[in-house]
C-alpha cells in the first residue's frame, strides 16, 4: 500500500487575546488539559525551536480505537511567541507508526479575540487514521482548547 497524501486547514476564534491562546499551547499544564485524550497518559513539552513534545494515551470508549494506546512525538521546527508554532510530528498506535505530519499553527488578533489557523500537511501509512479522521480529531481537540481557555 502506499501513502495517502493531505493536506488540511481549520479556522478557529477564540474570545480571548492571542497571548492567552498562545500560552495554552507552549505552557505544558494548560497544554495537557486540552490535548490528552484517555486515561493511562504521559506528557513532556520542552516548548523551544528543536524540543520535543512526546505524548501517550490509552484511548478511552468515546474514541474509534478504544483500548488501544496511541503515542506521539513532535519536534519544534519554529516559534515565533503569539504569531506561529511549526512542528513535524510522527504518530503511533500501539507501537506501529502510522503517519508523519508538519503543522503549522498561526495566531492573529481578530478583534479583541484570537484567531487561530491550522494546516497539517500529512502523510498516511498502513493502519492509519486517514486524513478526514485526522481533520475531525484536530477539530474536536481545538474545541477543547476552546473550553479549556
Amino acid at each position: 500500500m502506499t501513502a495517502v497524501h493531505a493536506t488540511f486547514v481549520i479556522e478557529k476564534t477564540y474570545p480571548h487575546p492571542v497571548t492567552k491562546v498562545f500560552a495554552a499551547f507552549a505552557q505544558s499544564d494548560i497544554k495537557q488539559s486540552w490535548f490528552g485524550h484517555g486515561s493511562g497518559g504521559t506528557y513532556e513539552n520542552d516548548f523551544r525551536v528543536g524540543g520535543i513534545e512526546r505524548s501517550s494515551w490509552v484511548m478511552d470508549a468515546t474514541t474509534p480505537f478504544p483500548g488501544a494506546v496511541l503515542s506521539s512525538e513532535a519536534l519544534y521546527l519554529d516559534i515565533v511567541p503569539d504569531r506561529r508554532i511549526a512542528c513535524g510530528s510522527n504518530m503511533m498506535m500501539n507501537g506501529t507508526p502510522f503517519s508523519g505530519s508538519l503543522a503549522t499553527f498561526e495566531f492573529a488578533a481578530d478583534g479583541d479575540g484570537a484567531k487561530l489557523t491550522l494546516t497539517h500537511h500529512g502523510a498516511y501509512f498502513e493502519n492509519a487514521d486517514g486524513p478526514q479522521m485526522r481533520e475531525h480529531g484536530w477539530g474536536e481537540l481545538l474545541k477543547r482548547l476552546g473550553e479549556a481557555l
